[in-house]
């Protein structure tokens, strides 16, 4: 499958792009798919399997799914809607499928995990008299993407792109080659997607989103939803930053700062962008912010060239690994992420293609192993503080890179190829199911 820039940065609504935005995008391609016999429909029922039946009422999943049978879509359904909406069905128990036709809705939760992917989900809509009228299978496989049952075999979707790589070597190798920077092959492939024409306007209006949810996550105040109870903080942060800008340490404390108000966002249910995941969207906002606020010459052409940058860096993790927390740990979120930022970061500042590859992998390296053990089985603890940290480490990666002239010893490749084997390794209690690490022990205390 060749990956577009907007398939890896796209936005949508929190706390979850794998448990909320890709339940939404599935229900509602159901929905179309029953256009011709919707009239027959009088039941729904949806099974959410793996990782989404085991923290999918955490992560507002049951709602997301409900709000798509209607016709929801992320990129542009109001998040209070969602919250008013889902609460009215769930009491009630009926939908309006597409918008206007009339059924009943049944979601079931199970913790078996499905064989393609953990997060599966298979809705069936049902005539009066009990017959299936269609039944269908998605899997929400990380950062808002899903995959039919029937595509669950193809490996490329046919589109041919004038530079195509699958490695960090590649990639690395064809900018020596044509004499030029990451970003400018993206831009090269993203042409030959169709995306060329909208590609900088598009990622300028991914960047303002981003700037409005910071902003939003400043001005907002109270405790998250969720049990937890957990306290937003960017507010007070910012505040106490304002008041006091002599500390030496003043402008990473606003990367923090700017994290924690994005993932506050996020688990508030509010409109982020997926960054290559919700539960890792504060990261690359937050270095973008350190960019354009404290790096002398930020423009919007370098915005540019650091989204292009890290959405590179984004499809070799996708197209290697995984960027999904039900089937690598959290590794696959913040650590794809991190290294995200890092190599973005490190373009605007300079680097070479070869530095710019040394900083992904310093960005993911000090990553690997990190599990997925949402407490509550919210996008809540560790997440927000975890992001923060990761946007300080992507920072710090790509200064350590640029210091260097790009030569080390472990390559992009085999980090990612680690993370992979890592993620393998790793026992499903920690893939995002709250049923080990922290989320049992917090419990347990």
């Amino acid at each position: 499958m060749t990956i577009s820039v907007f398939d890896l940065f796209s936005i949508g609504i929190g706390p979850s792009s794998s448990h909320t935005v890709g339940p939404m995008r599935a229900a509602r391609q159901f929905t179309e798919r029953l256009q011709g016999s919707l009239a027959h429909v009088t039941h729904v029922r949806v099974e959410l399997f793996g990782s989404l039946g085991a923290t999918g009422t955490g992560h507002g999943t049951p709602g997301a799914v409900v709000l798509g049978l209607e016709g929801a879509e992320p990129e542009t359904v109001d998040p209070d809607h969602v919250r008013v909406r889902a609460e009215e069905i769930r009491r009630d128990g009926r939908l309006r499928m597409a918008g206007e036709h009339p059924v009943t809705v049944e979601i079931v939760m199970s913790l078996q995990a499905m064989a393609f992917h953990s997060n599966g989900m298979v809705f069936t809509a049902f005539a009066a008299d009990g017959a299936a009228v269609d039944s269908h299978v998605y899997y929400s496989v990380g950062g808002g993407f899903i995959v039919d049952e029937e595509d669950t075999g193809a490996s490329a979707d046919g589109v041919s792109v004038p530079f195509p790589f699958r490695t960090a070597a590649e990639l690395v190798a064809l900018c020596d080659e044509q004499r030029c920077r990451i970003s400018d092959l993206v831009i090269a492939n993203e042409q030959a997607l169709g995306d060329g024409g909208q590609l900088r306007d598009g990622l300028l209006r991914i960047w303002q989103t981003m700037q409005e949810c910071v902003a939003h996550g400043l001005t907002a105040t109270g405790t998250l939803p969720g049990g937890l109870r957990v306290r937003r903080r960017a507010a007070a942060l910012a505040a106490a930053l304002e008041a006091d800008p002599s500390d030496p340490l003043y402008a990473m404390d606003w990367v923090t700062v700017y994290a924690l108000a994005v993932n506050e966002e996020n688990a508030g249910g509010g409109r982020v962008v997926t960054a290559p995941t919700n539960g890792a969207a504060g990261i690359i906002p937050a270095v973008l912010h350190y960019y354009w606020r404290f790096v002398p010459g930020a423009d919007d052409d370098g915005v540019v060239e650091f989204l292009l940058t890290a959405a590179a860096i984004g499809q070799l993790f996708k197209t290697n690994a995984s960027i999904s927390g039900a089937e690598v740990g959290c590794q696959g979120e913040v650590g794809s992420a991190c290294s995200m930022a890092a190599a973005g970061l490190a373009a605007v500042m300079g680097g070479t293609p070869a530095q710019v590859e040394n900083a992904a992998e310093i960005g993911i390296e000090h990553n690997l192993g990190l599990t997925c053990d949402p407490v509550g089985g919210l996008v809540q603890i560790p997440c927000i503080e975890r992001n923060a940290v990761a946007s300080v480490k992507a920072i710090t990666a790509a200064r350590m890179a640029l210091f260097g002239d790009g030569t080390h010893h472990v390559s992009l490749d085999t980090a990612i190829k680690t993370m992979r084997d890592t993620g393998a390794d790793m026992a499903d209690k920690y893939k995002e199911t709250s049923r080990g690490g922290l989320a049992l022990n917090v419990v347990e205390c």
